[in-house]
């Protein structure tokens, strides 16, 4: 059924509870792709053992990751809803593209830097290359579109350039991506610090909405956010406090933000971060009950990942296949 569409990819780490910033930046926008392209939506644990992770926490947030794609509107009748590590072909394509990505840049890679910092006692080889397995994970389905944030960019950046060495080397064998970033919400950030963007792993609590937190935590929160000098409520680059929350009351709501400067003209800013909250919440709601029903439902939730674990792994092998003959590798013959 999906032999006349062009492809989507994209993957959410298990590596802890997901945020608004995952929701409004990506998995919100997710099913908006279903009708007219080929997705594919996979729970990424292999990226996640980058940093050390406890065994039974992540297998439960594997399970988790996928109810909440389910319970933010992706249908998996619609959808390819996998887990890497179920299809051996990420591993696969992932130590070829090693051998065609330089050091010089993996080097670059601002959240290799990043992420050594905060794990300076495990600086492996896999926090290193994780993102030529990130380009195997695209590449491998002939991705066109790649749903991303703009802290993503610099990644689909290095996956095309891999590719097309690669195409180069041995003629056409990969779809060259291209990006996709949201207008608005593409870049959700801290509620403690809006000059950095909200991160699951913030050991501040305060900094973060997650999309499974109760109403009461979430509008706490918000209560809590921090602001700007002054009571005018406009999006502007010097109120980076207030103009994050313009921007996630427009994505909740979906008003423009002059819409909502209009509506919350004159104002006060504990109004306003009260109302911001409570939207968030509203619009959270069925989310967090569907995810409740799906997560006491086991049995479905292991069908779904066996089901979609097949489909790509059909897919996968077929690029996977002509890899091999490409740079030579002998196959079996059974």
């Amino acid at each position: 059924m999906y032999n006349d569409k062009k492809v989507v990819f994209s993957g959410v780490q298990p590596s802890g509870n997901l945020t608004i910033g995952n929701y409004l930046g990506a998995i919100r926008n997710f099913s908006a792709f279903s009708n007219e392209y080929h997705c594919y939506y996979c729970v990424v644990d292999m990226h996640a053992i980058t940093v050390r992770q406890n065994p039974a926490e992540l297998r439960r947030r594997t399970y988790e990751t996928l109810a909440l794609y389910m319970a933010c509107g992706l249908d998996p009748e619609k959808n390819t809803l996998f887990v890497q590590s179920h299809v051996p072909q990420h591993a696969e394509l992932g130590w070829v593209l090693d051998c065609y990505t330089m050091f010089g840049e993996l080097s670059r890679m601002t959240q290799f830097k990043d992420k050594s910092a905060k794990n300076a006692d495990n600086i492996n080889a896999g926090l290193f290359t994780y993102p030529s397995l990130m380009a195997a994970d695209i590449l491998l389905y002939q991705t066109e579109l790649v749903p991303v944030g703009i802290d993503q960019k610099q990644h689909l950046e290095l996956a095309r350039d891999i590719a097309n060495r690669f195409n180069q080397i041995y003629g056409e064998t990969f779809v060259v991506p291209e990006g996709f970033i949201p207008k608005e919400g593409a870049k959700i950030c801290s509620l403690q610090d809006p000059t950095k963007k909200m991160s699951k792993s913030d050991t501040n609590e305060n900094a973060v909405v997650r999309i499974l937190d109760s109403k009461d935590d979430i509008i706490r929160k918000f209560k809590r956010a921090v602001t700007d000098s002054n009571n005018e409520i406009i999006f502007s680059l010097e109120k980076p406090g207030i103009s994050n929350l313009l921007t996630i009351y427009s994505c909740v709501t979906d008003k423009t933000i002059a819409e909502a400067e209009r509506e919350f003209a004159g104002m006060g800013y504990g109004d306003f971060k009260l109302a911001v909250g409570e939207a968030v919440a509203d619009n959270l709601a069925p989310v967090r009950a569907e995810f409740a029903r799906l997560m006491a439902d086991k049995a479905y939730l292991e069908a779904t990942m066996a089901k979609g674990a097949d489909e790509a792994f059909r897919n996968a092998r077929r690029t996977m296949s002509k890899v091999k003959r490409k740079i030579g590798f002998t196959e079996p013959k059974h």
